[in-house]
């Protein structure tokens, strides 16, 4: 039997809850504008911000029924809405450390209305301490449940809704790429309702990237994989949001809204890769813009990929188009490309080491105009040890440089790039 304090204790918690209920519109929209004010991510649209009064509303009535009826918290049934306001939260990326503390603060706010009633209630210090105190310890109680309760369906929604919006986004990024090349005087309605899917704009200028899990690495680090992405956007001080779709477990297509002409340094890049500990490799495109320039970049981008891809282990942490565009036609047909290398370089195609210093030196020097002295400075060389080098590159490949000269540099690029896909075995 309950003695005659711990009655009048239940008692005065079943009064001050029947009198709050009377008072529950009074008491939702109060809290309702504390927690709008105090948590800038729950101050929304109107549609958001009255269903946060239907869930403030159905959990306020559920903890009052719970005082008035001395219901344990986990024998209450949880309001509807405060489960579809977990949904609608997730569905629009607001974290949920937003709605854990919205229930906390909610908690803070309801009590102070529970100790004015107390206050008013009773003249017994002895009673209302131990009101005051099971208030606190119901709605504790309560509170640390529904929260539990709330975050599973929160949790299970944005898994739910960001598997759903990817598969739309990643849909019909496919079908942009697949599609005719559109030109930008499209009906201005189909790109804004692309725009709209996809999350980005479409007429900016775009650079394409495509970031892959390095040999060794986990190879379903998808976030690994858009951190480094959003590394490089902020490098390249890109304003707007970039775009982000996995291709598989262990790839990543991007965009990067990147405005003028940003600098593009490969070696750049790589340090970046570097020093911020990131397992992946990076191939990008040039930058376009448009819808038509979306594509293009992209594209590329899978161009610089393939060679990167055929070169394996020889291949740099990162591989720009700009410097392998001519090579990766080479990828799409390897047995024709290493016979095509073999019959221009002769035996300077060799895969050993001095062939590959020779072979290096006569690059350097074609490219630099055939001048000695240039390819002298940039190898850091003798203009004298660059000049035997030619001469013994030449004399490996068995015949000197005539009309063919277009050939050999595409043939030495190749074996820059491509390494041992392209070489031969020595003999």
């Amino acid at each position: 039997m309950p003695t005659d304090l711990e009655r009048r204790v239940s008692e005065c918690v079943a009064a001050i809850a029947a009198r709050l209920n009377t008072q529950l519109v009074e008491v939702t929209l109060d809290l309702r504008v504390v927690l709008a004010g105090e948590i800038s991510e729950l101050d929304g649209d109107q549609r958001i911000i009255e269903l946060l009064g239907a869930s403030i509303e159905g959990n306020v009535a559920t903890i009052l029924h719970m005082l008035a009826h001395d219901i344990p918290a986990e024998h209450v049934e949880p309001p509807s809405a405060a489960f579809e306001y977990a949904r609608r939260l997730a569905q629009r990326g607001v974290p949920v450390n937003a709605l854990v503390r919205a229930y906390r603060l909610g908690q803070d706010r309801l009590l102070k209305w529970t100790f004015a009633e107390i206050e008013r209630r009773s003249g017994d210090t002895t009673v209302a301490f131990l009101v005051m105190r099971r208030m606190v310890t119901d709605t504790f109680a309560y509170v640390d449940w529904i929260s539990q309760q709330v975050v599973v369906v929160y949790e299970q929604e944005r898994e739910r809704w960001l598997a759903n919006r990817n598969t739309v986004r990643a849909g019909r990024i496919r079908e942009l790429l697949d599609g005719d090349d559109l030109a930008d005087a499209d009906p201005a309605g189909d790109v804004d309702a692309l725009e709209a899917t996809l999350g980005y704009g479409l007429r900016q200028r775009h650079l394409g990237v495509i970031v892959w899990s390095a040999e060794g690495s986990r190879d379903d680090d998808l976030q690994g994989l858009e951190r480094f992405a959003a590394t490089l956007a902020d490098h390249l001080g890109c304003r707007s949001r970039p775009l982000f779709v996995a291709y598989d477990r262990s790839t990543c297509w991007a965009w990067l809204p990147v405005s003028g002409a940003p600098a593009l340094d490969p070696a750049v890049i790589a340090r970046l890769v570097r020093d911020g500990g990131h397992p992946v490799r990076v191939a990008y495109g040039d930058p376009a813009a448009g819808v038509a320039g979306f594509r293009a970049t992209h594209r590329q981008a899978l161009r610089a990929q393939s060679v990167a891809l055929v070169a394996g282990p020889h291949a740099g942490q990162v591989t720009a188009f700009a410097e392998v565009g001519a090579v990766s036609l080479l990828c799409a047909d390897l047995d024709a490309a290493r016979s095509w290398v073999a019959d221009t370089l002769g035996g300077l195609a060799a895969d050993d080491e001095p062939r590959a210093r020779l072979r290096e030196t006569l690059r350097v020097f074609l490219a630099g105009g055939s001048s000695y002295t240039t390819a002298a400075d940039r190898l850091t060389m003798h203009k004298n040890s660059v000049k035997y080098r030619v001469a013994r590159a030449l004399q490996e490949r068995g015949r000197p440089l005539g009309d063919d000269r277009l050939d050999v540099e595409l043939a030495l690029m190749a074996c820059r790039w491509l390494g041992r896909a392209v070489l031969a075995t020595p003999r």
